[in-house]
């Protein structure tokens, strides 16, 4: 845990050690082989099928991409046939039966845009940059962001899936809603295979230094219908600055908007904090305003700093993310957490 917990502050070389398993191979959606090594480029994601998704990414960056381009790439790939409950066209309905799908993406420059509450539309994140630059607006929601995604020519199409709706149809025998720490990891050999919620958070700095970031899910299994978590909420679920650096979160959205959470990890990354020290710190606040919830939810935060230094924290342990880099690609690292118990 010592080399752990100290991953990342001098090299992120440094942490191979830490690695853990090498990806599934029995994803659907299996992206090609990464590009060759680009120069001062890095691709995070949260969770073990960010692996993929860096892939994705990193693919576009080797094609001449910007780090936007790339983060759109990496969020489609998940959104696609990966056929994870948490994120795009498999993920799980909220209590009245309906997928809704929630994302954004943002520059380095300032510039975003975001979807929440979609419906039948398969790739949320490359709506939510159609809102960004084709529109004056960054968020828009429901019907709203349906309309707007069919204008733009995306191909409207049932997305839930018949094992999604028989999950539905044994959740309703006892209609009980408790989210479990680290739900995403309970099925090895297919994260995000059980129930509740997560988030594929995915940030990138290109050969020319610039970030950016996108966020996308299928929010919490049962949720009231409209609810909206973090993802597609800028400076909660994800934030980008290039004058400093990148965060995205992962956890129970409720406490990621009521703490701004990605926007301060990046404040705290100004004023002079490591990633990591800046995840921690934000991670933190969260338990000193709600000391009891905090023992029985999940909170996670990945960042990356303009020099392409990352970090990671989480409330509980579990937590893993993906590094997609021209020394070291395809790590899956191990966030240190504030609270020891092993919640896997």
């Amino acid at each position: 845990m010592t080399s752990r917990r100290s991953f990342l502050h001098s090299s992120l070389l440094a942490a191979g050690a830490a690695a853990l398993p090498a990806f599934a191979a029995d994803k659907t959606a299996a992206p090609p082989p990464a590009p060759k090594a680009i120069d001062g480029a890095r691709v995070v994601s949260t969770w073990d099928f960010g692996v993929g998704a860096n892939q994705a990414a990193w693919k576009r960056l080797g094609e001449g991409g910007a780090a936007l381009d790339a983060v759109e790439a990496g969020a489609r790939w998940a959104e696609a046939d990966l056929c994870n409950s948490t994120v795009g066209r498999c993920g799980n309905p909220d209590r009245d039966g309906v997928l809704t799908l929630d994302a954004s993406i943002m520059d380095g420059d300032g510039r975003c845009g975001a979807v929440a509450a979609l419906e039948d539309i398969a790739h949320p994140v490359s709506v939510a940059r159609r809102v960004m630059e084709r529109t004056p607006h960054v968020l828009l929601a429901g019907a709203g962001a349906q309309q707007f995604a069919v204008e733009q020519g995306f191909a409207k199409e049932p997305l839930l899936t018949d094992k999604a709706r028989a999950a539905w149809n044994e959740w309703r025998k006892t209609s009980q809603y408790q989210p479990v720490i680290n739900a995403e990891r309970l099925d090895h050999a297919r994260p995000g295979d059980k129930h509740n919620h997560d988030t594929l958070g995915i940030l990138a700095i290109d050969r020319s230094g610039k970030l950016a970031g996108a966020c996308t899910t299928s929010g919490m299994a049962w949720k009231l219908h409209g609810r909206v978590g973090d993802s597609p909420i800028v400076g909660a679920g994800l934030y980008v600055d290039n004058d400093v650096g990148a965060a995205t979160a992962s956890g129970v959205g409720e406490e990621m908007l009521r703490n701004a959470a990605s926007f301060l990890v990046v404040e705290l990354m100004r004023q002079g904090r490591s990633p990591d020290e800046a995840c921690r710190e934000a991670i933190e606040r969260v338990v000193r305003k709600r000391p009891q919830a905090s023992k029985t939810l999940q909170v996670c935060f990945l960042a990356i700093d303009k020099h392409g230094e990352v970090g990671a924290h989480a409330l509980h342990r579990g937590f893993v993310y993906a590094v997609c880099d021209a020394g070291k690609r395809d790590a899956l690292l191990d966030a240190p957490s504030v609270y020891a118990t092993e919640q896997t």
